[in-house]
């Protein structure tokens, strides 16, 4: 008998799902941050082992490992960004969506007072 394989979801897909985007971004924004920070300083490290004088595999495969933090913290900070971008917009939306709808009923009710009784002949 052949069992049907299901697809693997990756595990933290339900957790990401439930976040609010407010949270997503608080928490990209962060480790990002944390991220970029802790590049620069592995950067520095080994600048330091290159002028000390230690072998040159040891600070250029600590330099590549320092751009690979630092670049992924940039990715992950753009994606923060977008996702503050997109709360920004929501945001201006539904203001601009309640100010239309106030002008929609202010209109509204200066036509029903304007309006006079239908004279009947």
């Amino acid at each position: 008998m052949i069992v049907p394989k299901a697809e693997a979801k990756p595990p933290g897909r339900k957790l990401l799902k439930k976040m609010s985007s407010h949270t997503k971004w608080l928490l990209l924004s962060t480790f990002s941050l944390i991220l970029i920070s802790y590049g620069l300083f592995v950067f520095n490290e080994a600048g330091n082992l290159k002028h000390t004088g230690e072998p040159t595999v040891k600070w250029v495969l600590l330099s590549i490992y320092s751009l690979v933090l630092i670049n992924s913290g940039i990715a992950l900070f753009g994606q923060a960004i977008r996702i503050r971008v997109m709360i920004d917009v929501r945001q201006a939306i539904r203001r601009n969506n309640r100010k239309t709808e106030k002008q929609l009923d202010a209109v509204k009710k200066a036509a029903k007072k304007s309006k006079s009784p239908t004279k009947a002949n």
